[in-house]
């Protein structure tokens, strides 16, 4: 300390995120990514031999809510699945690739973005084909299952922050369709 001069202990900006074990700053896209890989089995597959839709969806919303969580610091539920598209079949002994992470969060949900790819039996990367993609909504909740606020999201790249845009505009429209089902029940 130089004598005469009050220092000052400064944190980090509120604006900096602080850095995950990964090393990426916590809040952003990056820093909720979860990748995982399974095997399809044959009784995980219709008569077609390709893999039931509600495996693959059961899939999705658990890589989609580990994604939340890791954001959201704690327990999240899933509010909605939207957007689901089956683009290419998934065929059995394939391996299928499932990568999930946050794209927008609001003050207690967030939209979690998938994709889902089929590698074929030992093609590896160079098989590797986009078979599905779902746009899904989780609300983070405390231990009596309440709603609880998560901690804003500092998308990093173009494609974040493009995707944090598209998110915008898709929480927009599902706001819009929520009001309309609440109404039609009422």
């Amino acid at each position: 300390m130089l004598p005469g001069i009050a220092m000052k202990r400064v944190g980090a900006p509120k604006s900096t995120p602080k850095s995950t074990p990964k090393g990426t700053p916590k809040g952003t896209p990056e820093a909720s990514r979860v990748e995982t890989a399974q095997l399809v089995l044959p009784g995980l597959t219709n008569v077609h031999g390709t893999i039931f839709g509600g495996i693959l969806m059961q899939w999705i919303d658990v890589a989609a809510a580990i994604a939340a969580g890791r954001h959201a610091g704690g327990q999240v539920v899933t509010a909605s699945m939207d957007r689901l598209h089956f683009l290419e079949p998934v065929h059995l002994g394939e391996v299928v690739i499932i990568q999930a992470q946050v794209n927008y969060a609001a003050r207690s949900s967030m939209e979690v973005g998938v994709r889902v790819f089929a590698e074929g039996r030992g093609d590896g990367l160079l098989g590797r084909r986009q078979a599905t993609r779902a746009y899904l909504t989780f609300v983070a909740v405390d231990g009596e299952g309440r709603p609880r606020e998560v901690p804003p999201l500092h998308p990093q790249t173009a494609e974040e922050k493009r995707r944090f845009q598209n998110a915008v505009r898709r929480r927009s429209v599902r706001l819009r369709e929520r009001r309309a089902m609440k109404r039609a029940n009422e």
